[in-house]
């Protein structure tokens, strides 16, 4: 039997992220994006989320939704680092499509995740796990007592 040889194979230089492959996502992503869906998630964080964000100064920041999905990543894997967060959220597809970036658009970098999380207060972030959690448990997804107010 002979050996083969490898043919030399030029990549495109443009891609249209409509040709890319799209691999199945992660069932437990999935899953809890459709919980945190089915509960007004994002409507949720928002609001609370409201009165540390200015109405028009600088550039816009990141998604209260987007922060609290990173989170929950890193929270789910055991993540301790945002700049471990921001890379997983980089370079996983499945991840990405939980947290809702578009493949045409890169992860938020860890320095933007640091000075969101430096804005919100402890007392809000508490108040979103919390209510995260109490879902999750509802929903099967994860053990424990729900203390949703």
């Amino acid at each position: 039997m002979a050996m083969g040889t490898r043919k030399k194979h030029q990549e495109e230089f443009w891609i249209p992220t409509c040709t890319l492959a799209r691999p199945e996502g992660h069932p437990f992503y999935q899953r809890l994006n459709q919980v945190l869906t089915e509960h007004n998630f994002d409507r949720f964080v928002e609001r609370n989320c409201q009165r540390f964000y200015a109405a028009t100064m600088g550039r816009p920041g990141l998604e209260p939704g987007i922060y609290f999905r990173l989170l929950l990543v890193g929270y789910f894997e055991g993540i301790g680092s945002e700049r471990g967060i921001a890379w997983r959220a980089g370079d996983s597809l499945s991840i990405r499509e939980f947290v809702g970036i578009p493949l045409d658009e890169g992860a938020p970098d860890h320095t933007t995740v640091s000075r969101t999380r430096r804005r919100i207060d402890l007392e809000t972030h508490q108040q979103v796990f919390d209510w995260v959690l109490g879902w999750l448990a509802d929903g099967g997804l994860v053990k424990g007592k729900a203390n949703r107010d």
